[in-house]
């Protein structure tokens, strides 16, 4: 399993070998709303009413996943933000505001 941090790191060295740099905060958002938009698609295809017309090319839901884990990390570099800190806020929003939003399961 690779930390979050290692794929920000890698992610940042990538995007560094590059004269533009990462793309402004609201070019980001629009790549990672395109991307959310082809990994919809993927599972519309697979899990939905929607086949494939025959001419589309084969994609994986996996790569459409990785697609958009890719933008959302280049987003928070471009932001300063680090993911694993961002986790810790929401996962602790969803053990507190939220702990008793939805059935449990019973042991």
């Amino acid at each position: 399993m690779t930390d979050i941090r290692v794929m920000q790191k890698e992610v940042n060295e990538y995007i560094k070998q590059f004269k533009a740099g990462y793309f402004s905060p609201l070019g980001q958002l629009a790549r990672l709303t395109e991307e959310v938009g082809e990994l919809a698609r993927e599972i519309n295809h697979i899990h939905g009413d929607k086949p494939k017309k025959a001419e589309e090319t084969e994609k994986s839901i996996e790569e459409e996943l990785g697609d958009v884990l890719f933008v959302m990390i280049s987003l928070a570099n471009s932001l300063d933000i680090d993911l694993s800190d961002a986790f810790k806020l929401v996962m602790n929003k969803f053990n507190t505001r939220d702990y008793n939003r939805f059935e449990r399961v019973e042991d």
